[in-house]
């Protein structure tokens, strides 16, 4: 119970191996999520500019069937 499997080794190491092998692995991989995230706040920032935008420009209230037929 005190000591290690050698499956338990082998688990270790390649924790350590991804954490601290290579050229800044863990840094690339994290740099790839922000990017991700970055990604997706700004699609969702531009969805509700747009819609804002959208309402504005038509006004509060909906458009009529008459108002519809002039455009």
């Amino acid at each position: 119970m005190g000591s290690m499997s050698w499956i338990h080794w082998v688990i270790v190491l390649g924790v350590v191996a991804l954490l601290f092998g290579g050229r800044g692995k863990l840094s690339g991989i994290m740099g790839d999520a922000a990017k991700g995230i970055r990604a997706f706040k700004d699609g969702l920032k531009d969805d509700t500019s747009s819609e804002s935008a959208d309402s504005k420009a038509t006004g509060a209230l909906p458009r009529t069937e008459a108002e519809k037929e002039k455009s």
